[in-house]
């Protein structure tokens, strides 16, 4: 290998493919559905999203880890991926931002990776057979490997929220960096409460809400309506998150339950499938998934290129019998990417509009979400980013 990782491992799949390479970060066994994500930069950011757990993410990049791990990067406290799957990893990071080498923040953590894997091959395999279970290992036998992924549940059905959901609410107070202020303009000084209901929220969502302007009170996924209407809300948030999103019956309850108040609306992925759901529409499995950074949606006669991570997605068809408006597509596979309502103030989108990693063409729906309660509240802005608002005023869904 040349990069000193010479403990042996192998990766498992539940169909008994077997792909040998070395171990890196921590040692032993990791299970989990078995996934690919096509982007090029942001492994950290990948890494620990909360919408990866219970998933082994095969990267396609060929070489991980050439600017190691910061904690400005992070989307959450932690690693939320079973394990890491690469082609090569880089042992000495090159970056001023580096505090630590990927293969030591991994092992930290408690996270197993396996390297020297043919990326390419793993990926045109899961391509053509479908995202399944598997495993990583540095000690057990591929027979015994294999009884414990059968042992392991599928990703239907299951409901991942509660490891990932905060226990108890919390303030976010911090806009986005510096650099990203200084190319989009200062945070603004918003009177917008929001109330952002956490499946496994990205701290760059926060971040952006933030910075347009809102005070955002995170609160766990098992919160009901009037717990959320009890803090006086302008506007209620739907994270990320991981699992299958028709078996988070409490999320889909609670939000079934605000539609009726009229209160502003926003989801992002896991939160755009429940909103879905809660309208009366369906979701159901993709073959392996979307994940990446370069997804092309279809909105207004306009196309975007997005960042998306998710298994599941809306029924199209679902909806020909609800009030939902479906506004975006993707031009890949046109699976459903974006809804709203047609008279309520709700909407959402499937991909991640706050980038990180990824493009930041859809930053506007942050605008989108403000100019909702603007609207219904009758309260104008006093920020700096009232200019930001009006300069994606050609772009709202409304």
């Amino acid at each position: 290998m040349g990069n000193g990782m010479d403990t042996r491992a192998q990766l498992v799949l539940e169909d008994g493919t077997t792909f040998n390479g070395y171990s890196f970060g921590a040692t032993g066994t990791a299970l989990g559905e078995v996934v690919f994500n096509t982007g090029m930069t942001g492994y950290q950011e990948v890494l620990t999203d909360p919408s990866y757990c219970a998933q082994m993410v095969t990267f396609t990049c060929p070489e991980l880890g050439n600017t190691g791990v910061n904690p400005e990067d992070a989307e959450s406290v932690a690693p939320q991926v079973s394990g890491v799957i690469a082609r090569n990893v880089t042992q000495r990071p090159s970056s001023w931002r580096a505090t630590q080498s990927l293969g030591d923040y991994l092992a930290e953590y408690g996270v197993v990776g396996i390297t020297g894997v043919d990326t390419r091959a793993l990926t045109r395999y899961l391509r053509s057979r479908g995202a399944m279970n598997g495993a990583i290992s540095t000690e057990q036998d591929t027979a015994l490997l294999l009884e414990k992924i059968r042992q392991t549940p599928s990703m239907n059905g299951l409901d991942l929220v509660p490891r990932v959901t905060t226990t108890k609410a919390y303030t976010w107070e911090r806009a986005s960096d510096p650099l990203w202020l200084a190319a989009h303009g200062e945070p603004g000084v918003g009177p917008w409460r929001v109330v952002a209901i956490d499946f496994g929220i990205k701290h760059n969502i926060l971040r952006r809400l933030v910075a347009y302007g809102c005070e955002v009170t995170v609160v766990p996924a098992t919160a009901s309506a009037q717990d959320i209407l009890a803090l006086a809300p302008h506007g209620v948030f739907l994270s990320n998150g991981p699992g299958d999103p028709a078996s988070v019956h409490y999320g889909i309850k609670t939000v079934r339950d605000l539609l009726s108040t009229g209160l502003p609306m926003f989801g992002i992925c896991l939160g755009h499938q429940i909103l879905a759901l809660a309208l009366g529409g369906r979701t159901y499995k993709l073959k392996f998934g979307h994940r990446g950074l370069n997804q092309p949606a279809r909105f207004a006669g306009r196309v975007e290129i997005t960042s998306q991570n998710h298994g599941f997605a809306v029924d199209n068809d679902s909806l020909s019998a609800t009030d939902i408006e479906v506004t975006h597509f993707n031009l890949n596979d046109q699976t459903v990417e974006g809804i709203k309502h047609r008279t309520l103030p709700v909407f959402s989108v499937q991909y991640h509009p706050e980038a990180s990693p990824g493009p930041h063409d859809a930053d506007y729906l942050f605008a989108q979400f403000v100019e909702l309660m603007k609207a219904r509240t009758g309260i104008s802005s006093a920020s700096s980013s009232e200019a930001a608002l009006q300069s994606v005023a050609g772009l709202q869904l409304t």
